[in-house]
């Protein structure tokens, strides 16, 4: 019998742990070199497991919600045996129980109530944090809110929040709720001693405590006619990441309009050239990254992040695209060195990214690294939108629906009314760092290099 491991896969340099979200193989069956084993989740995106080997799995060393360290062992598979399914663990032997020991007459011990013993807390909140499935599982199980989560202190990498670190604060928390609660027993009285003169009494038995008990939480009525769905892990994700955002981030938006006539003509005209020259559709979204890029370069202090107080100013550009998913959850994957990129590039990243994310092919890597984020609210038929920042950056942008209006142009001639292709630019930022010159100075280039969009321009 020829065994191989299947180990947990480094998902990305900073990924250090992946939650397994489901099995396709169980023991004894047979698998495929590359075909999928298992799910596993990490803080970012669903990924898919392949066999590194052909055979029979014969033994499954995690079941499904496990959180497992990358490199650790999750499976074994052989491949000689034919069929071979994995020998039944025996059962453990049961020694007989021991004989009761004899009863001795034992002294009443004297109580000590019990001093809950201190749970150390960081000092201070890291706001930029993520948590793993599991351990927001546990959280929300154990009733810890996230100001509470945010205060353990974590020992995994880069002071991530483990499954030990979570059930160690719960136990300690539990004791320190419970200790006021234990009855204390009377205690033993030594017999009283006589003295010459005077007897000295034993004094009055204490009273026992109370214990008190907690009355049950009150069930919300949400009524008959209703449905209650619960939220999927991406969805319990995505609201942790957004309302830590709200809470870490002085939101201010501030918006613009643009002419995009020269775009959307451009793209009208190229688009079939395109296609054929290339092998991709382009779309408008690469466009509005360009200008973005471009718009960067000037105003770096866009690119940013904020570390305590110090502010990180990224050298690279690295653009984000909210991309709506099957499910109607959103994700942003990155596209990298964006600045270094022409529009052929762009759009490049931008097809490859979005069809990864919609079949559900994305790697951890293509989901981190965003120093700025761009979400196209006009997919949906919005006009605009307030974009919430997408942690650690500073500043996301919308891009809403374009829709021909009638709109005065200036002219030699003099003031014309004229049907143009309008839409409306939104920029939300942290107002801890960006104020309110360098947000609409910066939302206003990109709609002027929007608007100076060459309508010659050759594919």
């Amino acid at each position: 019998m020829a065994i191989v491991d299947l180990v947990m896969p480094k998902m990305g340099e900073s990924i250090m742990e992946a939650t397994v979200l489901k099995w396709h193989k169980k023991p004894g069956d047979k698998v495929r070199m590359d075909e999928t084993v298992l799910e596993i989740a990490t803080d970012k995106v669903d990924s898919e497991v392949p066999s590194t080997a052909e055979g029979t799995i014969t033994e499954i060393l995690f079941k499904e919600n496990d959180v497992v360290p990358v490199g650790t062992i999750i499976a074994r598979v052989d491949t000689v045996g034919n069929g071979v399914e994995a020998a039944p663990t025996p059962a453990p032997q049961v020694a007989p129980p021991p004989p009761p020991p004899t009863p001795q007459p034992v002294a009443a011990p004297v109580y000590t109530a019990p001093v809950a013993a201190p749970i150390a807390l960081a000092t201070a909140t890291d706001a930029n944090r993520f948590y793993s499935p599991l351990v927001l599982n546990i959280a929300a199980k154990e009733g810890i809110g996230m100001v509470e989560l945010e205060r353990i202190p974590g020992t995994g990498n880069e002071g991530r929040v483990t499954k030990k670190d979570i059930l160690d604060y719960v136990a300690n928390r539990g004791n320190a709720a419970a200790a006021p609660q234990l009855v204390v027993a009377p205690t033993p009285q030594p017999a009283p001693v006589v003295q010459p003169i005077v007897e000295q009494a034993a004094p009055p038995p204490p009273s026992p405590s109370v214990v008190p008990v907690a009355a049950p939480a009150p069930t919300m009525n949400y009524g008959n006619n209703v449905e209650i769905i619960e939220m999927d892990r991406m969805r319990k994700l995505i609201a942790d990441h957004m309302v830590r955002s709200k809470a870490t981030s002085p939101h201010v938006t501030s918006f613009t309009e643009a002419d995009v006539t020269n775009i959307v003509k451009w793209r009208e005209k190229n688009k079939n050239a395109y296609e054929k020259k290339y092998g991709d559709k382009i779309t408008f979204t690469p466009i509005f990254i360009e200008a973005i890029v471009n718009c960067i370069r000037k105003y770096p202090m866009i690119n940013c992040s904020l570390d305590g107080n110090n502010i990180i100013v990224k050298k690279d550009i690295n653009i984000g695209m909210a991309t709506a998913l099957p499910s109607g959850n959103l994700i942003v994957p990155v596209i990298k060195n964006a600045d270094i990129k022409n529009l052929i590039g762009l759009t490049k990243d931008v097809n490859s990214l979005a069809n990864a994310a919609r079949n559900n092919k994305l790697k951890a890597d293509d989901t981190q690294g965003g120093t700025f984020t761009m979400t196209n609210v006009g997919t949906f038929g919005s006009l605009m939108g307030t974009p919430i920042i997408n942690q650690p950056q500073v500043a996301i942008l919308a891009v809403g629906a374009i829709k021909k209006r009638p709109v005065v142009l200036e002219t030699e001639a003099g003031d014309v009314i004229a049907i143009r292709h309008m839409m409306y630019l939104s920029l939300s930022y942290d107002h801890r760092i960006v104020d309110g010159s360098l947000g609409a100075s910066f939302l206003t280039a990109v709609a002027n290099e929007l608007e100076g969009f060459d309508l010659n321009r050759e594919v």
